[in-house]
C-alpha cells in the first residue's frame, strides 16, 4: 500500500513559479510511476504529467511541456513538480497519483491518490 501527500500549493501571480511535492509512505514507492493531476472546478480531473519509477522517463501534456518539470527524489519517497510560467488556466486542485508498471496519462490506470492541494494563479 502507497499513501500520498501532495504539498507546495498556493496563491501566485501570473508568471510565478511553484514546486508541488508528493511525498509518499510505503516500501514499494522506488517501483512506482508516479502521475500528476490537475481538476479544475467544473471540469475532468486530468492529466498534467508523469514519471517512472526510476526517473528516467517522463510524460507531459502538451499545455505544460517547456513550463513544468517532473522529478523525483527515490531516497526521499518524493515526486516534484516544478511549474514556472504559471498562467491562470493553471489554476486547480493538483493531485499526484502512483501505479505500479509504466506510466500512464489516464485517472483510471492509477490505483492510489493523494487528497490534493490548491494552485491558484492570478492575473
Amino acid at each position: 500500500q502507497v499513501q500520498l501527500v501532495e504539498s507546495g500549493g498556493g496563491l501566485v501571480q501570473a508568471g510565478g513559479a511553484l514546486r508541488l511535492a508528493c511525498a509518499a509512505s510505503g516500501r514499494t514507492f522506488s517501483s512506482r510511476a508516479i502521475g500528476w493531476f490537475r481538476q479544475a472546478p467544473g471540469n475532468e480531473r486530468v492529466f498534467v504529467a508523469a514519471i517512472g519509477s526510476s526517473g528516467i522517463i517522463t510524460r507531459y501534456a502538451d499545455s505544460v511541456k517547456g513550463r513544468f518539470t517532473i522529478s523525483r527524489d527515490n531516497a526521499k519517497n518524493t515526486v516534484y513538480l516544478q511549474m514556472n510560467s504559471l498562467k491562470p488556466e493553471d489554476t486547480a486542485v493538483y493531485y499526484c497519483a502512483g501505479r505500479g508498471g509504466p506510466i500512464a496519462t489516464m485517472t483510471n490506470e492509477y490505483n492510489y491518490w493523494g487528497q490534493g492541494t490548491q494552485v491558484t494563479v492570478s492575473s
